[in-house]
């Protein structure tokens, strides 16, 4: 019997701004992860529409509305274990060791995947404000056993929206 098809969005450094492209993008997932800099309350809410959300505190969620976010998470999807943060560089644990099969953060802002020591790292890159010439992206991850497949997902959001 084939394993269960589990499909989440993954999602980073919204920084308060909600973008219909991005909802879009998340359309149909079961599960929403969001790795932090979320930037409002409003934020969750809107993505919670779509699907259940875990979330972990970026170094820009520190007004009260964010405090009980945790800095760090664990998700466990089919067979495999998630770890989530913000900023891969605040990593403080061997992922492989630990049993992790992919680490998610965001903070930079740079679309990446990678598999490094049989460890999956992936950054959804920004889906907030543009910054610099960075593309405003977000990621897919389907699950099913213990296999991982991540897509990255560039949001088109040049387009003139006419009234």
């Amino acid at each position: 019997m084939a394993p269960r098809v589990h499909t989440l969005g993954v999602i980073s450094d919204t920084h308060g701004l909600v973008r219909p492209e991005a909802l879009a993008a998340l359309a149909g997932v079961e599960r929403i992860v969001h790795a932090g800099d979320i930037g409002a309350p409003e934020v969750l809410t809107a993505l919670g529409r779509i699907a259940p959300v875990t979330a972990v505190r970026g170094n820009n969620d520190r007004d009260r509305w964010a405090a009980d976010i945790p800095e760090t998470d664990v998700l466990e999807i089919g067979d495999v274990s998630l770890y989530v943060l913000h900023d891969l560089h605040e990593l403080d644990l061997d992922p492989r060791a630990a049993g992790f099969a992919a680490v998610i953060a965001g903070h930079s802002h740079q679309p990446r995947m990678e598999e490094r020591d049989g460890v999956l790292y992936l950054n959804p890159g920004s889906a907030g404000p543009r910054r610099f010439k960075l593309p405003i992206s977000l990621a897919r991850l389907t699950v099913a056993g213990s296999r991982l497949r991540a897509e990255l997902v560039t949001l088109d959001v040049s387009a003139v929206k006419k009234p």
